[in-house]
């Protein structure tokens, strides 16, 4: 596993990366696997769901989904090679399918499914971020695109699942956004380490709390970052343990 981690974090935004380590590497489960966080996805994602995967990779996930009821899987990935390799590796899962697709630019019609979900994949592109007090306007913007096409995918009442290791004090600004017309609640999951569960449900409004955290944002767009000390690290991979998590005890 250590031989596939990129000397630069930037190369996990780079497809070439992803596209060489794919070739070699079979499976990897970013923030564990499926059974760590199934009792709580169970309770906002029904077997009879459409659901988007995003970033795939060469995650377990989609599979472990499938054999536990949820048929209905699309699934997507930017890099053509994991995306060959996993059709061909599932191809006796009826109802499932893969796309090479980038999630800024994602080709299915509006309200096209009941749940999107995505396990790290948003992780992945914050990885250049030195304070998660601060996105960067480049990968502001990336989020903003990726989030926005969710939100147009997501069929009224349908949910976006992020799994992530990031704090709810930090996540939620992102998500926090009255224009992709969702809500926000979380849950966690892990021992030791805690990972999240952010469900957003489209068609609902902010709560009171989150709608004051965007009108907080937006007030303070423009202003000098405050920088964290506070620092978690995780045997994850390389840049889990390289990035500031900040301390959620503000939250």
């Amino acid at each position: 596993m250590m031989d596939s981690l990129p000397d630069d974090n930037s190369r996990y935004k780079d497809v070439e990366y992803w596209d060489q380590r794919y070739t070699t590497e079979r499976c990897y489960d970013w923030l564990g696997s499926f059974s760590k966080f199934q009792h709580i996805l169970e309770t906002f994602v029904r077997r009879e769901d459409s659901i988007l995967i995003l970033g795939c990779g060469n995650s377990s996930l989609s599979a472990d989904m499938y054999r536990a009821g949820y048929r209905s899987i699309t699934n997507i990935d930017y890099s053509s090679v994991c995306i060959r390799a996993m059709s061909a590796r599932h191809a006796d899962c009826p109802g499932m399918t893969w796309h090479q697709m980038d999630v800024r630019r994602l080709c299915f019609p509006d309200a096209s499914f009941d749940v999107v979900l995505e396990k790290a994949t948003l992780d992945a592109i914050m990885v250049d971020e030195k304070t998660p007090w601060e996105v960067s306007p480049q990968t502001g913007r990336f989020m903003h695109q990726a989030l926005t096409e969710v939100s147009r995918c997501l069929k009224p009442g349908g949910r976006f699942v992020s799994v992530t290791f990031a704090q709810p004090f930090f996540r939620k600004r992102l998500y926090a956004r009255s224009q992709y017309g969702w809500s926000i609640e979380h849950r966690s999951y892990g021992d030791g380490f805690q990972y999240f569960l952010f469900i957003m449900t489209r068609g609902e409004e902010l709560s009171p709390e989150d709608a004051a955290l965007e009108r907080k944002l937006l007030e303070e767009a423009g202003a000098p970052p405050v920088i964290t000390a506070a620092t978690h690290t995780e045997d994850e991979e390389g840049f889990l343990s390289r990035i500031d998590l900040g301390d959620d005890s503000a939250f």
